[in-house]
């Protein structure tokens, strides 16, 4: 079944996931062998979020909004110890730093779940989770879509974000200590280090702030805006020679490595970055990627040639996608002079985008039970379906969904011919070969 959560195990060893759909399971994988260690069944419709406890006994698994049951489990027992249920939507949960507790946040909801006490008795049967609400005051109406829970001297509390732009701190006693407004809305998610909280919110934007203050310190660099052209992004000036009406990819996700202290960063148009945050006044970039941000229908290997004619470095190959652009690859990291590298992916040379909008490359639909206005993409019908290289390795041909048929010549990406060619998506296209 699709994956619709997932997290790592403290020691890094393991990986839960849950999935969507009938019966979906919660299962357990070794990341060293890449295999199933569990599988465990406790949920009817869709697990929201999973997490392992920092102690690594237990695991919790939050179903979706119609599922309502919240689980615990001694995973290497099989077994569940305490179950809940839960009357609204949990969007994101966070476990205490001593595994004695762990918060859930969602719609007009924020509820501290004690581990301890539930599972502390010997009892065979599994025992009522207990749960007690976080006082939230005037906030009570906000949906909170991002939870962490304080860590070294920032134990005690608990830190959420709320769709509408406040971050929020409780105390041991869960209440609601202090709130700030982030000033940018939607945001989305927020994740924690000891001395740092991060917020991710819409138009790239990450605001970092003090977690023992809540002061706002500073934003991160944001990342590439959609449409970028990265064959041009070149140098680091052109970052600053960007359009004016730019519109950047929301953050979706994020997540710190306490180790390197690197902030991995995940965006609506399905691009990762990943940065050190060292020091948050030198942020530097460590890896990124520009993936597709919907279905990839077709690739395409590009034809190796002897002689100078290719357009292409050895190795190329391309890929077309719902998201109305064609992406050129290549993983052999090439020297070749005129491809050079480019400041947002060591594997990707070019993007093409075939339409001049930009509404396709940010997926609305990967947030399966975020209500039924964002279940689908704006328009199915997007996308390039099908493409093939001329034999001389000069040209592109592609077919869109529209029942478009464009010819791009390879050296300069110029769109040479568009041809309203068919009434409904082009499913197949071919040159003739030189040869018969």
């Amino acid at each position: 079944k699709s994956l619709s959560a997932l997290a790592f195990s403290p020691d890094g060893k393991y990986i839960v996931t849950g999935e969507n759909g009938h019966r979906p399971a919660v299962r357990i994988w070794d990341v060293e062998e890449k295999s199933q260690v569990a599988e465990m069944l406790g949920h009817k419709y869709g697990v929201a979020c999973v997490a392992f406890s920092p102690s690594m006994k237990h695991i919790v698994s939050m179903g979706y909004q119609h599922d309502m049951v919240l689980n615990v489990w001694d995973w290497k027992k099989d077994i569940v110890v305490a179950s809940n249920k839960v009357s609204c939507r949990v969007i994101a949960l966070s476990f205490s730093e001593d595994s004695s507790y762990f918060v859930t946040v969602g719609n007009r909801h924020v509820r501290f779940w004690f581990l301890e006490v539930s599972t502390e008795a010997k009892v065979t049967s599994t025992v009522p989770l207990v749960g007690r609400s976080g006082i939230l005051g005037e906030l009570h109406n906000n949906v909170f879509c991002g939870v962490a829970c304080g860590r070294g001297q920032m134990t005690g509390s608990t830190f959420c974000v709320s769709y509408s732009g406040l971050l929020c701190q409780f105390n041991e006693k869960r209440v609601l200590e202090k709130w700030i407004n982030l000033k940018v809305s939607p945001s989305s998610c927020l994740c924690v280090s000891q001395e740092l909280i991060f917020c991710g919110c819409t138009d790239g934007i990450v605001r970092i702030f003090q977690a023992h203050s809540l002061q706002y310190l500073t934003n991160l660099p944001k990342p590439h805006y959609l449409g970028v052209d990265v064959a041009q992004g070149l140098e680091p000036s052109f970052l600053f020679r960007r359009k004016a009406e730019a519109i950047y990819p929301d953050t979706v996700a994020l997540i710190f490595d306490p180790i390197h202290q690197w902030l991995s960063c995940v965006y609506k148009d399905h691009s990762i970055y990943i940065r050190d945050v060292k020091d948050i006044n030198k942020v530097g970039k460590v890896w990124s990627e520009l993936f597709h941000s919907s279905y990839v229908w077709n690739v395409e290997v590009y034809p190796e040639f002897e002689d100078q004619r290719a357009c292409l470095p050895s190795g190329s190959f391309l890929t077309c996608s719902s998201d109305n652009t064609i992406r050129f690859w290549n993983m052999d990291g090439s020297s070749d002079s005129h491809w050079q590298k480019n400041i947002f992916s060591n594997t990707l040379l070019k993007v093409v985008y075939v339409e001049n909008d930009i509404q396709h490359l940010q997926n609305m639909s990967h947030f399966p039970d975020r209500g039924s206005e964002n279940g689908m993409p704006v328009d199915m019908k997007a996308g390039v379906r099908v493409m093939q290289v001329s034999p001389d390795g000069q040209h592109l041909a592609s077919g869109d969904r529209s029942g478009n048929l464009r010819i791009h010549e390879l050296h300069f990406m110029d769109e040479l011919v568009k041809v309203e060619a068919h009434d409904a998506e082009v499913l197949c296209l071919e040159y003739s070969k030189p040869e018969t």
